[in-house]
């Protein structure tokens, strides 16, 4: 009589080992961290003297978006700035240095994922989240940066920590933050616009 074959056994896939960081990978991880944390030591420092930036148009725009999403957890005044230039200024201007901004800011946590993957384990919502950043990274930090949140800083860590090229990572963040953006700047223009 005919024997059934047995099954297959599935065997789980052990991840190969890595080799261990050169002290030059260990300095420029050290390195990325101490950056990110003294950028928002110093962003919170003259935190005040931001919205000042507003009264210089899109330039002043993009520097706050810049100075505002470059600290790690804490907020920081681009969203009001943004929504009142709105009603100034193009909204879809200012949406998109806005969004730029915002992005060029982000790659403190970025950074600060290069820099250790430790850095971010340890976060609400990990495991979550690098299961979607494995499967769709570039449409998840697309929608982290569309949706205001606070889980944008721990995704952008996540991006780093998984090594999503910078340029990919950068792309979907300003896709995402520019509509965001936009979105309101608009409401702005049509509270106070003209």
């Amino acid at each position: 009589m005919g024997q059934a074959e047995p099954s297959p056994i599935k065997v789980p896939e052990t991840p190969m080992a890595q080799p261990a960081p050169t002290t030059l990978q260990t300095l420029g991880r050290i390195a990325a961290v101490l950056v990110a944390i003294a950028i928002t030591v110093g962003i919170v420092l003259v935190r005040d003297q931001i919205r000042q930036f507003a009264a210089y148009g899109y330039p002043g725009v993009f520097v706050v978006s810049l100075i505002g999403n470059a600290t790690l957890f804490l907020p920081a005044p681009s969203f009001a700035i943004v929504f009142a230039v709105g009603g100034a200024l193009n909204p879809i201007a200012v949406g998109i240095v806005a969004g730029l901004g915002a992005t060029i800011g982000e790659m403190t946590g970025y950074l600060v994922g290069i820099g250790g993957r430790s850095v971010v384990e340890n976060r609400a919502h990990y495991h979550l989240l690098e299961g979607w950043m494995r499967k769709a990274g570039i449409p998840v930090v697309f929608g982290l940066g569309l949706v205001p949140n606070l889980f944008f800083d721990v995704g952008a860590m996540m991006a780093g920590a998984l090594r999503m090229p910078a340029w990919q990572f950068m792309l979907a963040a300003w896709a995402g933050k520019s509509i965001r953006f936009i979105i309101l700047a608009y409401s702005g223009h049509f509270l106070f616009g003209p």
